[in-house]
């Protein structure tokens, strides 16, 4: 049984730049292809999105759309964040309304379509704020329908104030970083083969 994960990483830096919320990511992602599970990662600022609550295009220049198919195929959703102001970034706030959008269409079951997906969150930063955005992140993909298992939020933050961020500062050798890194991604991996061989049921689950 192969499952599908995706990773959102919604840095404000384009894939040409260093990204210490994708080191963070990469972390976790070895454990996921240590076992069989088939991962694709996309740096959102790569891509133009357009703002509304609509799965749809908003205009000829909205990549969204493309983006959403990947979302519907995956099994588990990771969304990674830098943390800004003590909040997640603009464009996971972005990507979490597009989200918001299509979380009204529904599975051949009837059911709202991210039924039977699993989510996480990963978080970098120099200064606090971490819990705050994998507060708001999680909240925000349980009420659209993904099934959040326990410990999916791996962060690392730096001490308050200007200083080096994940990868200057050596945060792979972090072992709570680490260890929550491996926790996030075993349970994820769990919960979404459980999902997969044992979907939620549709009585009293049908939108009508």
């Amino acid at each position: 049984m192969k499952l599908k994960a995706l990773v959102l990483n919604c840095t404000l830096k384009n894939s040409r730049h260093t990204s210490n919320t994708r080191a963070l990511i990469d972390e976790a992602v070895k454990i996921f292809d240590e076992n069989g599970v088939v991962t694709e990662i996309l740096t959102m600022a790569d891509y133009t999105i357009g703002y509304g609550i609509t799965a749809e295009a908003v205009d000829e220049k909205d990549e969204w759309p493309a983006i959403f198919e990947k979302v519907k195929e995956a099994d588990i959703l990771i969304i990674g964040s830098p943390v800004w102001l003590g909040e997640q970034s603009s464009i996971a706030t972005l990507l979490i309304e597009r989200l918001y959008g299509g979380s009204s269409l529904t599975n051949e079951k009837g059911q709202y379509i991210y039924y039977n997906k699993v989510g996480g969150v990963v978080v970098t930063g120099n200064e606090d704020g971490a819990k705050q955005v994998s507060r708001s992140v999680i909240y925000a993909l349980s009420h659209i329908g993904f099934t959040i298992p326990p410990n999916v939020d791996t962060y690392w933050v730096g001490e308050a104030g200007p200083g080096p961020s994940f990868i200057e500062a050596s945060g792979n050798k972090n072992e709570f970083t680490m260890q929550h890194a491996k926790i996030m991604a075993y349970n994820l991996i769990h919960f979404a083969k459980m999902l997969k061989e044992h979907p939620i049921p549709a009585e009293g689950n049908v939108i009508e």
